[in-house]
């Protein structure tokens, strides 16, 4: 079995990645096909003894689209460029079409009882260029689908705004009737514009990967015959010696051979507290030694480092998304070819049947295609969804496109990651214990003072909590760090220990009269500190990443949509069960490595929709794995550009509030697309000359036009009721 990945080219709609996908199931060997229209890739699972990469492009091309093989090492910026440069078109093809449509507009709206000489043909010569040149495109891609006998959005554009462009050149031609240049050139105008916003969204998907590249240290140093020697990184070979300064980035994954440090791995792993490291233990690239110097022995170098391997997990989430088949796109399936057989029924019957005159034939079949037109139809989602995105904004909830509000309704399970989403992200004193008759700020002078001097990742906490109470330090000698353990020092002629239970031990300090609270305080996830002089213990002080306020509130309203809530977390099952019960979570994932993230996600896919809510560079794969990707504000600019949707407040109720917005917003949909449907259900059968026999009546294009500018307007007053909702 091979896998491929392909680069589509020419897709313009759901409907076209779904066409593509079909024929390339349809082949003979291939046993899995999936393609994004998000990222324009084609990835492919075959039988190399079947079918081969050629076979398939061509299969592609048959379709009315061109593809190429992907390279094994994508190159982003080559790709950044013609994402670009595709945006930039649209943005010029938006303007020239509004130049153009902005008169044809006014002299068809405000001039028709009053039209000036040549109006009609000054409309018709600035429509043209709209209609031939700026909808080309469109024109090819409802063209490559009338191949593939199917229909599409670009389908219903053509056909509704070339009914009016063609029926208004006849006018002008033969001098009676009224034009409908400015319905299609309007209508065009906004589906252009309405991509150009689309493509702008999809451009942000390849900036995640840039982000994680520019993580990579660029040069490293390795021990060559007992010389140190500055290296590009990509040359870096398993097995070399490499020594990181303090302050330097890691530049590849290895096991320590000599040194002790605190190693920053928040950009990898997504925890706040930097972990510290002794001889045996492994480091992984792209993290910052805090201090002290390594040297470290190289086990994984190029594609197989940590950082490589999460650029390859986000790139193949963001390939394996199936884009969401849009309800126009779905109805225009059936829509489509129905109006036009009742529109070409219409002309027969009344042509050759009835026998009317060529001009009444014409003009009830063109009333059917006009009346039918899909600008409400063609509107009904694009201005729901632009209200809600802009609404949203409006409460600091960015959401990336349509796409991501579309799906957000479905949401059945919400994964949500623990440091910096649920949590602060920043180690705090949540405790202070003292005892023997110490005041709490004696101790804190003691402590403070001491942990003033230590490079420990949980002294910045005690030190600020030193200087929130306004404790004055005092002057600190025989400074010693015992790496695992903690810190001996005095303070005037008294020493001082302060650490963990380890360091206690070793300096046969009793804890056992304050075992049980010890305990307690460890239970609930918090990491407990002593301190002693050499003859009995002071005090204690316990330091966690405190939970957000708003937490507990947020869980609980998703809890209340039927939304089923998940933790997950790198840290032990101990801490993760304490916080999980603060907060009010049933269900967690602890002792999570950073590229298994990703994993969880895929399981609880087979329930149901899942949205993942992270801030960190670890959780980036399972940002683009998940449905939909939550990043909260203060993380990563990766998770941030990751996420589909990002959080500027960082207040994890805005989750429940994204999603409120997504079912509000697709209540708006269903109600637009009933009333698209409706002015064109009951329109049609009057437009088509089905009351004339009775009433003498038959539906004049003006009429129809009338009719379905009114169902536009319908559309677009419901969608922006959706500003007065709240949230």
């Amino acid at each position: 079995m091979k896998k491929t990945t392909l680069t589509v080219t020419g897709m313009h709609c759901a409907s076209c990645s779904t066409l593509i996908n079909r024929a390339l199931n349809k082949v003979d060997g291939v046993i899995k096909a999936n393609v994004n229209l998000t990222t324009n890739r084609a990835t492919i699972e075959f039988e190399e003894t079947k079918t081969d990469i050629n076979r398939l492009i061509s299969t592609i091309k048959n379709k009315g689209y061109d593809a190429k093989e992907s390279s094994e090492k994508i190159d982003h910026k080559k790709e950044n460029k013609i994402q670009n440069q595709d945006i930039k078109n649209l943005k010029y093809d938006f303007l020239l079409s509004l130049i153009l449509a902005i008169p044809v507009f006014i002299l068809g709206m405000f001039f028709m009882k009053n039209p000036i000489p040549y109006q009609d043909i000054v409309m018709g010569v600035l429509a043209t260029p709209i209609q031939f040149f700026i909808a080309a495109p469109m024109y090819k891609s409802a063209l490559i689908a009338l191949k593939n006998k199917s229909a599409n959005m670009d389908t219903l554009i053509v056909m509704g705004t070339s009914a009016a462009y063609f029926y208004s050149v006849f006018v002008v031609l033969s001098g009676q009737g009224h034009v409908y240049f400015e319905a299609s050139a309007v209508l065009i105008t906004i589906v252009i514009f309405g991509r150009y916003l689309e493509a702008k969204a999809k451009g942000k998907t390849s900036e995640a990967i840039k982000k994680l590249i520019g993580l990579k240290p660029k040069t490293a140093t390795i021990i060559k015959a007992g010389k140190e020697i500055k290296i590009k990184v990509d040359d870096v070979q398993k097995g070399d010696i490499i020594v990181v300064k303090p302050g330097e980035k890691i530049p590849v994954d290895g096991v320590i051979v000599d040194g002790h440090s605190s190693i920053d791995e928040s950009m990898v792993t997504g925890e706040s507290i930097p972990i510290e490291k002794n001889k045996g233990d492994n480091i992984i690239g792209a993290t910052i030694n805090k201090h002290g110097a390594l040297k470290f022995k190289a086990t994984k170098v190029g594609a197989n480092t940590t950082l490589a391997q999460i650029i390859r997990l986000i790139e193949d989430a963001q390939g394996s998304k199936a884009p969401i088949q849009r309800f126009a796109d779905n109805i225009a399936g059936y829509f489509v070819p129905a109006v036009l057989i009742v529109a070409l029924t219409t002309f027969f019957v009344w042509y050759f049947i009835v026998g009317s005159a060529f001009n009444f034939a014409l003009i009830a079949g063109v009333a059917v295609l006009v009346i039918a037109c899909p600008c409400a139809l063609g509107l009904a989602t694009p201005t729901a969804i632009m209200v809600g995105t802009g609404k949203g904004a409006s409460k600091g909830i960015l959401i990336k496109g349509g796409e991501a509000l579309e799906t957000a309704h479905r949401i059945k399970n919400v994964i949500l990651d623990k440091t910096g989403t649920i949590t602060n992200g920043t180690p705090e004193v949540t405790d202070i214990i003292p005892f023997n008759k110490i005041s709490k700020d004696q101790f804190l002078t003691i402590a403070g003072s001491i942990e003033k001097g230590s490079e420990h990742p949980l002294a910045e906490a005690i030190v600020k909590r030193s200087k929130e109470d306004s404790i004055k330090f005092k002057k600190v000698n025989n400074f010693k760090a015992i790496p695992g353990h903690g810190i001996t020092a005095k303070i005037s002629k008294t020493k001082y220990y302060f650490g963990n239970s380890k360091l206690m031990k070793d300096y046969k300090i009793d804890t056992k009269t304050q075992s049980t609270r010890i305990r307690e305080l460890e239970k609930q996830g918090k990491t407990v500190m002593m301190l002693s002089d050499s003859k009995k213990l002071l005090g204690i002080i316990a330091v966690a990443d405190t939970i957000k306020p708003s937490s507990p509130d947020a869980i609980k309203q998703l809890k209340k949509l039927g939304i089923k809530v998940f933790m997950i977390t790198g840290d032990n099952t101990r801490t993760a069960k304490a916080i999980a019960k603060l907060v009010g979570v049933d269900n967690y994932f602890a002792e999570v490595l950073p590229e298994d993230k990703a994993n969880y996600v895929k399981k609880l896919q087979k329930t149901g929709k899942v949205a993942m809510v992270g801030d960190g560079i670890n959780d980036a794969p399972a940002l683009a794995q998940a449905d939909i990707g939550i990043a909260m504000g203060s993380g990563t600019d990766v998770a941030m550009e990751t996420g589909d949707v990002v959080l500027m407040k960082d207040n994890l109720i805005d989750v429940f509030k994204a999603i409120k917005l997504s079912k509000m917003t697709m209540s708006k949909i269903r109600q637009n697309m009933f009333w698209a449907l409706f002015y064109n259900t009951m329109g049609i059968p009057i437009a088509a000359g089905l009351l004339y026999p009775f009433t003498g009546w038959l539906l004049n294009p003006m009429i129809a036009g009338g009719a379905m500018a009114l169902s536009s307007v319908s559309v677009v007053s419901n969608s922006l009721l959706l500003k007065a909702k709240r949230l």
